[in-house]
């Protein structure tokens, strides 16, 4: 007996990426691009284009957006030990 194996025509498409993850990736997005608009603040004040309360504040805004994205990342660890951790 000869079986022939099927071939789909398109490509499978990607799993679904649960909500959460999405989120969580948006949040790190955003806290990398708080970072790079520091580094130019940094930059331009260095090269005396940008003022020294920009620059504190564009670092400041950074600082905030890495540590609720810290939080976030320590929560999702958090759920998912007492979720490893429940006895079924």
């Amino acid at each position: 007996m000869h079986v022939d194996p099927i071939v789909p025509d398109v490509a499978p498409a990607a799993p679904p990426q649960p909500a959460v993850a999405n989120g969580f990736a948006k949040l790190i997005d955003a806290a990398g691009a708080q970072l790079d608009a520091a580094d130019r603040a940094e930059a331009a004040f260095a090269a005396g284009r940008g003022g020294l309360q920009e620059m504190v504040v564009a670092r400041a805004d950074a600082d905030v957006a890495l540590q609720i994205a810290a939080a976030a990342a320590q929560h999702a660890v958090a759920s998912i030990n007492t979720l490893l951790g429940m006895q079924v």
